[in-house]
């Protein structure tokens, strides 16, 4: 992989995360105007989407990143990895 297509991943993961951060600190606020626990709780629940989806893009990127280094084995092996983290945290 040219270092051009390299840097734009990692400009695409940062970015990602920064789009993250945004939506966590919107929400953060929304929580706070709304001052009622349904719409807190409704908020709450949708980040608690936003999270798990965020952190599979920026693996995704990542493994593209590192498709011609890593193996076919150590792929799945990352890949069974955020599988696990995804489902423990249900």
């Amino acid at each position: 992989m040219s270092s051009l297509a390299e840097e734009q991943l990692i400009r695409a993961m940062g970015l990602v995360r920064i789009i993250s951060g945004v939506i966590e600190i919107a929400a953060a606020m929304l929580i706070l105007r709304s001052w009622r626990m349904e719409q807190a709780f409704r908020i709450n629940a949708l980040l608690g989407l936003v999270g798990p989806t965020i952190f599979t893009v920026v693996t995704l990127l990542g493994l593209a990143g590192l498709a011609e280094r890593l193996s076919l084995a150590r792929a799945i092996t990352v890949l069974a990895g955020v599988g696990l983290i995804l489902s423990a945290t249900r």
